[in-house]
């Protein structure tokens, strides 16, 4: 099965494998915006609808099966969550939108939450935004993608759980999210198509937060 593979050289992608080798711990979780750890590291952001696998990423990037809790259930991941990468920088895993299992005023006070945390980190160097590529981008990805593109906040589109499709769906899904991409401002031109069981992508995945490093 092919995939996308980003434009960087094998030594690139070597070092930022080495670089994803060091310690990586998680920092805090963070239920309200005066709980923000300080900014003096740079940040990148996962989001996503809930259980379309960021923790599953931020695992298989950093080689910690057991770093970022995962689960079957929609809507677990109730706070931001940061991870230090080796003092370098700061992962940031965000709660889960779209299905989150949770009382509706929870549900609201999550969003607050993660909007003004997107339009006010002055660190965020980029937000992944990840889609299922089983199903696309989907009307609540896009209401994501147009506040991002309003606050001028750049972020990148990756594509999980490739493994789950055959070839054919997901060259369409490629070519799919590829237009939705040009379609919006703030979007980063290139996406990254991956696989966290398989390990697909993510050394790419690697080499291009290292490069925002």
């Amino acid at each position: 099965m092919q995939f996308e593979i980003d434009n960087f050289t094998t030594e690139e992608l070597k070092e930022a494998g080495r670089i994803f080798s060091r310690p990586c711990t998680f920092v805090l979780g963070v239920a309200k915006l005066e709980q923000l750890p300080d900014d003096s590291l740079n940040e990148i952001a996962f989001a996503g609808r809930s259980n379309v696998g960021k923790s599953s990423i931020i695992n298989a990037l950093t080689g910690h099966n057991g770093l970022a809790k995962t689960s079957n259930t929609p809507g677990r991941t109730q706070q931001i969550n940061f991870f230090n990468l080796d003092n370098l920088i700061h992962i940031v895993d965000l709660p889960g939108y779209g299905f989150a299992k949770a009382p509706e005023n929870i549900v609201k006070q999550w969003q607050r939450l993660i909007s003004t945390y997107l339009q006010g980190r002055a660190n965020l160097r980029r937000v992944f935004l990840l889609i299922d590529s089983r199903h696309g981008v989907k009307k609540v990805d896009d209401e994501i993608m147009k506040m991002l593109d309003k606050a001028a906040v750049t972020y990148q589109i990756v594509l999980t759980k490739t493994d789950k499709i055959n070839q054919k769906d997901l060259e369409k899904v490629i070519a799919d999210t590829k237009k939705v991409i040009s379609e919006h401002t703030a979007a980063y031109a290139r996406l990254i198509a991956t696989s966290s069981v398989k390990s697909f992508g993510i050394t790419e995945l690697q080499a291009e937060i290292v490069s925002l490093i």
